[in-house]
């Protein structure tokens, strides 16, 4: 019965070869593969070398008619399923393993021909503008399970063996893979803008415009000065839409219209371009155009700004804000050193308190000069009027340690190095030397004639002070205060100076006019008292006998008195000076009046008569504060 199927459909499609290709039926039912092969060698008048079993049937059952060409591709599928192919070598059609089909000689499809037919066929397909590598990966997954893919990296070119149909969607696929990776490259002429500056703002649209991670859609911008252009190369899609917007960006500027210089009266060009520029750095602007250029000239301290004027006018506002007039403030420094035995002798002579010298004891020594009970003449009240209170602060406690001091200076106690004054800007740190320079040896060398050359270098030996203030309010001040004391105490064996190094550093938060005491800074020597019985002591052998000496241990105290007043307006210094004139006199009629009355209360404390003074006229001040 299969014998008679198997004729029936010769008989039929050798009618249908008599004519041009035509659509046949085609069922078949358990045929084996071998008759199958035997039966497709009679249609297609093919040789074809079987040199394999292969076992198995075959059913084929169509709905629609069939083109009589189109059973070669019948067969081959029903090969492929039992891992078999053929290979055409001349006239002869040959089954082999799908493994080694590659290895067979198969036919060579010239580059650029359409691969057509059943059979196996080998192809190079070159690739363009991407790595071989890379797109063979890509399209791996499309060839057949028994194909063959190769790259040759030298061509950037892929060899495939496989089926022509595979091939042809291979091509397909890469056709649309490296199509859209063609590189374009455009010179564009720049008329008018900065071709540096425009370069710079190119890249930055290009990044934000195209993906950076595909590669295709990159644009590479470069520039060259000397033909004033821009060189873009990428897809020419993208280069085209960057071109449009070159061509927008370079226009000619209107710079009457744009330009403005600001004079600064107050701060430094160059600081205020640096704050100027960190702004702008930080800005982001829709339009590149809109950014403004920005620098200084600072021959004549200004800035000049070029840009749109509405970005120009919010610069404005940011300029005046930092050239507005800066904090001053004038610090008025009195640099005592003051014997601390010495003033404890002064304070038990006239029953005062806090005679040690450091910081809480001068205060309580200066509370002694500012007590309630001590009254003054009309004269000196007269002179504290609520101006003077309200312009330079606690008056009663700056003439209570004035006072203080002097009166320490007048009895011995006391001595002042200096009396410096310091106009610092705020935020800016200013200082004040006092002192001397000393040689100091270095080294010594011997010549060829013995004569030995000595080196010295000059070292500078005093007091240093540093101030920083940070004003917070037209009322308080912060001052970063940093002192250095450096001292000669004495010699070494080469007669080289000995020298002491003190430091301190401290930060105090201060009103207007308020005084501030730094100590700690302290020098202990010894003092060597000789006392003589006149005429006696000059007797020889004897003389010892009617002479004293005594060894001393004796402490100075150096004190750092600080008075800061912060100044809003330059205009103010000479009012603040003039005002600090009157204060000077009168602190002198304080202590011409204060002085004589201490000595009085010292005097009682003792049990002394006082000494009769000529009668003063007692009021309290003005400000109610002593």
């Amino acid at each position: 019965m299969r014998f008679i199927k198997a004729m029936l459909l010769v008989a039929l499609l050798g009618t249908q070869l008599l004519t041009a290709r035509e659509q046949v039926n085609i069922n078949l039912s358990n045929l084996a593969i071998d008759d199958f092969i035997k039966l497709i060698a009679k249609v297609t008048e093919k040789n074809i070398l079987v040199n394999h079993k292969i076992n198995g049937t075959v059913n084929l059952v169509t709905s629609t008619p069939v083109y009589d060409d189109e059973v070669m591709g019948i067969l081959i599928s029903v090969l492929e399923t039992k891992g078999f192919t053929l290979v055409q070598n001349g006239s002869i059609y040959e089954v082999v393993r799908s493994t080694e089909a590659a290895k067979a000689n198969v036919h060579v499809i010239d580059p650029g021909k359409r691969a057509w037919g059943s059979i196996m066929v080998t192809q190079a397909i070159p690739v363009r503008g991407e790595n071989v590598d890379v797109v063979a990966a890509k399209v791996r997954y499309l060839i057949s399970k028994t194909a063959k893919l190769m790259t040759m990296k030298e061509s950037n070119t892929m060899l495939v063996t496989d089926y022509p149909a595979n091939i042809e969607t291979i091509k397909r696929v890469v056709n649309d893979i490296t199509g859209t990776a063609t590189q374009t490259m455009r010179i564009v002429p720049v008329q008018h803008a900065d071709v540096k500056q425009l370069h710079a703002q190119i890249v930055e649209i290009a990044k934000t415009l195209f993906n950076p991670k595909v590669e295709t859609d990159t644009v590479t911008v470069l520039f060259n000065k000397d033909i004033t252009s821009l060189i873009l190369i990428g897809n020419r899609a993208n280069i085209e839409e960057l071109e449009t917007i070159v061509a927008k960006l370079d226009k000619e500027q209107n710079l009457e219209e744009e330009v403005q210089i600001f004079n600064l009266k107050n701060s430094d060009a160059k600081n205020v371009l640096a704050s100027l520029t960190e702004i702008v750095s930080k800005q982001t602007y829709a339009d590149p155009t809109m950014k403004p250029n920005i620098s200084a000239n600072e021959e004549i301290n200004s800035i000049i700004l070029v840009g749109n004027p509405s970005v120009i006018k919010g610069l404005r506002h940011i300029i005046e804000e930092l050239d507005k007039e800066k904090y001053q403030v004038y610090v008025q420094a009195r640099i005592v050193e003051i014997n601390n035995n010495d003033s404890e002798t002064v304070g038990i002579k006239y029953g005062l308190e806090g005679g040690i010298a450091n910081s809480s004891g001068l205060y309580t020594f200066a509370g002694n000069f500012g007590g309630s009970s001590i009254a003054l003449s009309q004269t000196v009240a007269g002179y504290i009027a609520q101006d003077l209170i309200d312009a330079l602060g606690p008056i009663d406690q700056i003439l209570s340690l004035g006072a203080a001091l002097d009166f320490l200076q007048t009895e011995g106690a006391s001595r002042t190095v200096s009396n410096p004054s310091i106009l610092c800007v705020n935020n800016q740190e200013s200082s004040i030397y006092v002192g001397k320079t000393i040689s100091v040896q270095t080294g010594s060398s011997v010549s060829t004639g013995a004569v030995t050359t000595n080196s010295y270098k000059r070292e500078d030996i005093g007091l240093t002070l540093k101030i920083k203030p940070r004003v917070s309010s037209n009322e308080k001040v912060t001052l970063d205060v940093e002192a250095v004391l450096e001292n000669v105490i004495g010699s070494d064996a080469n007669d080289q100076p000995i020298t002491t190094k003190q430091n301190v550093v401290t930060q105090s938060i201060l009103r207007h006019g308020e005084s501030i005491i730094i100590g700690g800074l302290v020098k202990t020597y010894e003092s060597n008292d000789v006392s003589k019985v006149p005429l006696l002591s000059n007797i020889p052998v004897v003389g010892n006998l009617f002479t004293h000496r005594s060894v001393e241990e004796q402490q100075d105290n150096l004190l750092v008195i600080l008075t800061p007043y912060v100044i809003d307006q330059s205009a103010k210094l000479s009012q603040l000076q003039r005002q600090l004139g009157e204060l000077g006199r009168i602190q002198q009629e304080y202590n011409r009046e204060v002085f004589p009355k201490v000595e009085a209360q010292g005097q009682e404390a003792n049990g002394e008569a006082p000494q009769q003074q000529a009668p003063l006229d007692v009021i309290q001040p003005k400000s109610g504060r002593f």
